[in-house]
């Protein structure tokens, strides 16, 4: 084709022959899985078989390369990819042929996947994926295994078979439903055989498969395929009457922006309460014109009970989402709270009498029961995940179920895969194995902690220490260009997950920074319903904003600055935690919640009054909020001192002052580093380890409180002053 209006042609020559095989096979890889009419996050896979130098006897063989286990086409690189031999993949054929219990489901097809670690090539360590006998023994040395929403469309179509026989005559040959595995395998290759002109194949209720001899032919081949089935849909879905009239026209009236911020904003935490019951769940927010559209439409409530149908789909996002008929036009959200309820106790029986009937002998024990997507007419989706990125997957994956059901209604009508295959596919040991092989969630794992004041200092370094553990971060600041930054700094380091789901700031990664002042409870709340827009909800605050204004010569402060002392440092953190503790009651999960303080708050010095008297205020106001927010919330503090290094409590000047207040010698012009080194020495010699406080000494304790190591402390100030014995309790 010339041209192309439904996908992305991105192929460059020039580009291609600057690679090696490998290489262009990962770029084509690459093209195929940025574009999400092609194929979702993680789906599909790609292949090339590629004659290499057997390491063994220095002799050329045919090797195939083929996505692993696991991979995402858009982001994967070499390391993604097994390398096999491609006779040896064929020898498994003989093998398989002499068991007496082979078949479709068969012990002996499962038992094939563990025989393709013995045809590794070149000792590749990387998992080989279920798909690998598609790509092996089909004819072709290049193959594209592609999830397009267009092609699933026709495959999930009551009339699959002669669909395909109508828009793609004798290009696109068929096969029905069958799990992945040996037994697709030989199916395909036989077709293959019996067709040698056709160079594609339709697999009911899941995708399809191309080749080519040639790899920048089989791109084509594949985009050409995806361009044709979204051009008949297209069609017909405009002769039907387009948007106006699509899943049964509109039942429900969208919410205007701000409106469906605000219901968001008031159900979220609660609802990431109801579902994480087991483990906790991180959300996403999906709201934009197509998932509204379905949402608020007459046929949701039937096609949402249907289920999704290709097998990457309900795997993220179960057999079927929950729809709960709440009309925003006249109805409050303490209706829709009490039918999310209902609903979410319903979908909970559902899932376990699916479990019961579709169960086998040996199957795994029953997973969650909660629903992973939520839909809510004039409102949008929610999508749960044990992470950011996962849950962004989850609402992609359904925005392609969406776009599946519109595709398949306009040209005939929608069928999900039937409740068994989809059990079989969901539990199957092979899938439970996977599951079992994976790390170990960190720490840390699918907690959402906001750090205050991440924007420099402690809060900073705070912010990187949790999420090496693996929170979710909120950095803010009142420099909300300094908590972004902060944020940034995780993304570059961490990056932003796979998933690319999520509209306004759910549209996030692991870490986000907003602005908030915490002497102003109306801009505390805003930051704290920003946080639910974007990941559900919270677990723990960690409050190290701070001020320390510097006296006068003769020991004093204004008293206006008296006052703003005591409102960042105790007022502010009160706000804080009572603000807080109203989301965290409608949450309905155990929280932490730690405060700064500082060893001045037990030490008397001169110059300091209202700083010392404000953070020994500081000490007790963790006393009265661990009294007042348990047992849901734990509340500790932090005491640090004289922590100097990457502080924004000590400029330049503040640095000067105190080493002509000690008699320490410095020149006017010295480097702003070294005279904090001075300082910070100085310090640390007054203390019995006689070792400066760094921000990563107190980011350590912080990491502790929001931890359950210390799971039974609450009301306590734990110091990182380096033992300074004049902070001794008394």
């Amino acid at each position: 084709m010339n041209t192309y209006r439904f996908v992305n042609f991105g192929w460059d020559d020039a580009k291609a022959a600057s690679l090696d095989p490998v290489g262009r096979l990962i770029y084509r890889s690459n093209l195929l899985g940025s574009d999400q009419r092609i194929t979702n996050t993680g789906g599909g896979n790609t292949s090339s078989k590629i004659t290499e130098k057997d390491p063994l006897n220095g002799l050329p063989t045919e090797v195939l390369w083929v996505k692993g286990s696991g991979g995402d086409l858009r982001t994967s690189t070499r390391e993604n990819f097994s390398s096999l031999y491609q006779l040896k993949l064929l020898d498994l054929q003989q093998l398989y042929a002499a068991r007496t219990d082979k078949g479709l489901k068969a012990p002996a097809e499962d038992d094939m996947v563990g025989m393709y670690n013995h045809t590794t090539f070149n000792l590749n360590p990387r998992p080989s994926s279920i798909d690998t006998p598609l790509h092996s023994f089909l004819p072709g040395k290049h193959v594209d295994h592609m999830h397009p929403n267009a092609i699933i469309a026709i495959a999930a179509s009551q009339n699959c078979e002669k669909l395909t026989q109508e828009i793609f005559g004798g290009e696109m040959a068929y096969v029905p439903w069958m799990r992945p595995g040996f037994e697709l395998g030989l199916a395909m290759q036989e077709i293959a055989k019996k067709h040698p002109k056709t160079q594609a194949i339709m697999m009911g209720q899941h995708g399809f498969i191309s080749w080519d001899s040639d790899d920048k032919a089989c791109y084509t081949l594949t985009l050409n395929f995806i361009e044709k089935a979204a051009a008949y849909i297209d069609a017909k879905y405009q002769a039907k009457g387009g948007d106006a009239t699509a899943f049964g026209g509109a039942k429900y009236q969208t919410l205007d922006a701000a409106k469906r911020s605000e219901v968001f904003a008031a159900i979220l935490p609660w609802l990431r309460g109801q579902v994480s019951q087991q483990k906790r769940f991180i959300g996403t927010v999906q709201d934009d014109e197509k998932i509204l559209r379905f949402v608020n439409s007459k046929d949701a409530a039937r096609l949402a009970e249907l289920g999704t149908s290709c097998p990457d789909h309900f795997l993220r996002t179960k057999i079927k989402p929950l729809y709960v008929p709440w009309d925003p036009s006249v109805s409050s959200i303490a209706d829709l709270k009490k039918l999310l309820a209902d609903g979410i106790a319903k979908y909970r029986d559902d899932y376990r009498a699916y479990y019961d009937r579709c169960k086998h002998a040996n199957s795994p024990a029953m997973r969650d029961p909660n629903p992973t997507v939520v839909l809510i007419p004039g409102v949008g989706l929610v999508a749960w995940g044990k992470d950011k990125s996962e849950s962004r997957v989850t609402a992609e994956f359904y925005n392609c179920a969406v776009e599946v059901m519109r595709g398949a209604e306009a040209i005939d009508q929608y069928i999900a895969l039937p409740q068994q295959e989809a059990f079989d596919i969901e539990y199957w040991l092979l899938e439970e194995a996977k599951l079992k092989r994976m790390p170990a969630e960190k720490e840390l794992a699918r907690q959402v902690i906001i750090v205050i004041g991440a924007g420099s200092g402690i809060g900073r370094e705070t912010a990187h220490r949790l999420v090496r553990e693996g929170a979710h971060i909120v950095c803010v600041d009142l420099n909300e260009g300094a908590a972004q930054a902060t944020a940034k700094e995780i993304e570059a380091k961490y990056g932003v997950g796979i998933g690319v789901a999520g509209t306004g700031l759910s549209n996030c990664g692991p870490a986000l920074g907003l602005a908030a002042n915490i002497t102003d409870r109306a801009s505390i709340r805003k930051m704290l319903d920003q946080v639910a827009l974007a990941y559900g909800g919270f677990d723990s605050i960690c409050v190290t904003a701070g001020i320390f204004v510097p006296s006068d010569t003769s020991g004093h402060i204004p008293d206006d600055k008296w006052a703003v002392t005591f409102a960042i440092n105790v007022t502010g953190s009160y706000l804080v935690g009572d603000e807080a503790f109203k989301t965290w009651k409608e949450q309905g999960l155990k929280g932490q919640l730690v405060l700064t303080t500082s060893a001045n708050a037990a030490v008397a010095k001169k110059g300091s009054v209202a700083y010392d008297v404000s953070k020994a205020a500081g000490n007790h106001l963790v006393r009265e909020l661990a009294i007042e927010l348990s047992p849901l919330v734990r509340v500790n503090g932090v005491a640090p001192a004289t922590v100097v290094q990457g502080s924004a409590m000590f400029p330049r000047d503040r640095v000067i002052g105190s080493l002509a207040k000690y008699n320490i010698p410095y020149q006017d012009d010295e480097a702003t580093e070294s005279l904090v080194g001075k300082l910070a020495q100085f310090y640390a010699d007054r203390t019995l380890t006689k070792a400066p406080i760094t921000p990563a000494d107190q980011a350590e304790a912080y990491f502790l409180l929001v931890s359950q190591r210390l799971s039974k402390t609450t009301g306590q100030v734990v110091t990182v002053d380096g033992g300074l014995h004049e902070a001794f309790l008394r």
